[in-house]
């Protein structure tokens, strides 16, 4: 038994995030100094996300037969490449913007198998390490939340001191620190290998161990509403982060540094949501605390950021819905990991967050239409309408009582529709 592995992934996944925060900032910050078109950044967020689904939905497999250990240490670096090749090209006067695009395609491609072996690794690290799932969850969630807070207030200063093109060598730099330690610390523990799968390798064996994963994870109405919502939510989030909140700190907030601390704000107090949730969540019931914190979390910042122009009312906003997002992980994490395999999961993983991952390419594309097109104030509302109407579903529809049952951890073939949730692994995306 020993912490050290367990320790490493959280030291990596935190340094990777810090670094994606980065360029979660830098990167539509850089397309509007370069080209002052929302729409443009809109597009740069679409080629960004769009491979995330592609590589979300086939990559569960893959995951397995490379080992999660592998996977994530390749995985960071071809993002730090990627990330990297931006600033270089842009200095060297070579940077076209359909290279912009692809770059950013080819990182979006690699990422979410890597976060996803990271993610599935940690109920056997957590054993590993003599801790509980539900303590390890947690605190995964936790460091990540402030992950996102120190990258996004590093991220806005540094913007405002040496230029975008500094944030994202940074980033790459990050990729590269998070790849090291996965690959270098993270080893003795079985199911960080790769995993036979007891058939040999072809295209049917594979499509056989995706479609495993897609029958169980649409095995319940409570899975397909999670899904359809967290797809939702993370379409819409994305919009914010990509497109509205850059162009709203630029046109009202006084800049990238202003633009940072409101990222680290909701970063800082999902951190504290995270942690009280892991402290005190499990003598409250989960739908109720992911009904209200999702409602908290959701619309208001939209119309927040529609009605004001100056930082302290939507710095208030942010801090409150950093709150209510910093919950909303940990309870689909504990869910996920009650109701599947170890032997599963990679490939459910992979399935559901694809599903969950479905409509972030629209998000960031709409939301820049929608600027170019009726303007700021127009397309934040319409955006946090939406938001609401999608976040009322767990208080209008019985399924959403599933997520209180505590099922025992099944081995077993799917369960029917209907009964007690199978797996899920959205992890929302604004958050």
């Amino acid at each position: 038994m020993s912490r050290r592995p367990f320790a490493a992934l959280l030291a990596a996944n935190t340094i990777s995030i810090a670094g994606s925060s980065l360029t979660l900032i830098g990167v539509p910050w850089f397309v509007l100094q370069t080209t002052g078109s929302a729409g443009q950044a809109g597009v740069v967020a679409f080629c960004a996300t769009l491979p995330i689904v592609i590589a979300a939905l086939v990559g569960g497999p893959v995951i397995d037969r490379i080992g999660r250990r592998r996977l994530s240490a390749l995985s960071d670096l071809v993002c730090a490449l990627s990330v990297g090749a931006i600033p270089l090209l842009h200095h060297a006067g070579l940077l076209e913007f359909w290279m912009l695009c692809a770059l950013m395609a080819v990182g979006g491609l690699v990422h979410t198998p890597g976060l996803t072996a990271r993610y599935v690794l940690l109920p056997s690290l957590a054993e590993h390490a003599g801790t509980t799932v539900a303590r390890a969850a947690s605190l995964y969630d936790a460091v990540s939340r402030g992950a996102r807070m120190l990258g996004a207030a590093v991220s806005g200063v540094l913007i405002a001191v040496f230029g975008a093109e500094t944030v994202l060598l940074l980033d790459a730099v990050t990729f590269a620190a998070s790849a090291l330690l996965v690959f270098a610390f993270v080893r003795g523990v079985p199911a960080a290998e790769p995993q036979p799968s007891g058939t040999k390798a072809s295209f049917a064996s594979y499509r056989t161990e995706l479609a495993e994963g897609w029958r169980f994870l649409t095995g319940s109405r409570l899975l397909l509403g999670i899904t359809v919502m967290v797809m939702a939510t993370n379409g819409l989030d994305q919009g914010w982060s990509a497109v509205l909140l850059p162009v709203h700190g630029e046109e009202s907030l006084g800049g990238a540094t202003t633009l940072g601390l409101m990222v680290s704000l909701f970063g800082g107090f999902a951190l504290l949501g995270a942690l009280l949730y892991g402290a005190w969540g499990d003598r409250f019931s989960r739908r109720a605390v992911f009904a209200g914190a999702f409602l908290v979390s959701g619309c208001t910042r939209y119309v927040v950021a529609a009605f004001t122009d100056t930082p302290l009312p939507l710095a208030v906003t942010m801090a409150l819905a950093g709150l209510g997002a910093g919950v909303l992980n940990p309870i689909l994490t504990t869910v996920v990991y009650e109701s599947v395999p170890e032997e599963m999961r990679s490939r459910v993983s992979s399935v559901s967050t694809a599903g969950s991952e479905l409509a972030m390419p629209l998000g960031g594309l709409a939301a820049g239409l929608l600027v170019d097109g009726a303007g700021l104030t127009t397309a934040l509302l319409l955006f946090g309408a939406a938001y609401l109407a999608t976040t009322l579903t767990p208080l209008l529809f019985p399924s959403w009582r599933g997520l209180d049952a505590k099922p025992p951890l099944s081995t077993t073939e799917p369960s029917p529709p209907g009964s007690a949730p199978a797996a899920m692994s959205p992890r929302p995306s604004g958050r």
